[in-house]
């Protein structure tokens, strides 16, 4: 059997579902807003949240300067397409009347604003008294879509702050992962910096190493008791504009 079999029929799946996981949690949150409801994704890049909107009247936004391959340092797409978009503007001023939506997405947008606290009284403005803010963001994040990543990531506690002092109540803000599915994500990332980034290569000696390490984590993730505390992947976070 050879090693990539291997990895994929044995190797833990700890590390692996940031992005699933993030993806399943939106998916529920927009579906549960009521059907011809007006939503604005903002900050909505390729607008890759768009099909779970049919049943609402979507507006896309965003600064659309991104080209995918930035200033080639960190983590770049390489191809991005901005040209489906409705609203192309400054996160901090969307050319739109007060109280223009009744439900506002944003996810993983927040750590590339230069002013984010300033995107969040944006969306305090254009959003209706009773509207949702659907948001996700990171608690830690590698430089990536360089030149525009400003912020590594957010605490639970500046939400907490920042949407009350817009007139945010929170319902809802859930971690996603916690310290060991964090962790076995970046050892699962260690190939492709060192390829990237290394002279050396991962070989297969280090690659069991690697492997173990996981075995080791998977097992940790299973007894955990809140080490989300310390470490995680982000929040999901559904506030109601009062």
């Amino acid at each position: 059997m050879k090693i990539k079999e291997i990895e994929k029929k044995f190797l833990p799946k700890i590390g692996s579902k940031n992005e699933s996981l993030r993806m399943e949690w939106t998916e529920k949150a927009l579906k549960n807003i009521p059907a011809g409801l007006k939503i604005l994704d903002a900050g909505a890049g390729e607008l890759k949240f768009k099909k779970f909107c049919s049943h609402l009247k979507y507006t896309s936004q965003d600064f659309g300067q991104y080209d995918g391959t930035g200033d080639k340092k960190g983590l770049q797409m390489k191809d991005w397409d901005n040209s489906k978009l409705d609203i192309v503007s400054d996160i901090i001023n969307i050319p739109l009347p007060d109280k223009s939506f009744d439900a506002i997405l944003c996810t993983e947008v927040l750590e590339h604003i230069p002013e984010p606290i300033l995107a969040i009284k944006e969306f305090s403005r254009i959003l209706k008294p009773g509207g949702n803010l659907i948001l996700t963001a990171p608690f830690c994040s590698l430089t990536h879509f360089a030149p525009y990543h400003f912020y590594s990531g957010f605490n639970r506690y500046f939400f907490e702050k920042e949407l009350k002092e817009f007139g945010f109540e929170i319902k809802e803000i859930t971690p996603n992962g916690n310290f060991f599915s964090f962790i076995a994500q970046e050892i699962r990332r260690i190939p492709y910096v060192v390829e990237n980034n290394s002279k050396k290569r991962v070989g297969i000696f280090s690659k069991m190493i690697l492997f173990l390490t996981l075995m080791v984590l998977s097992k940790l993730d299973r007894n955990d008791k809140n080490s989300n505390e310390v470490l995680c992947f982000g929040y999901f976070i559904l506030a109601r504009k009062k």
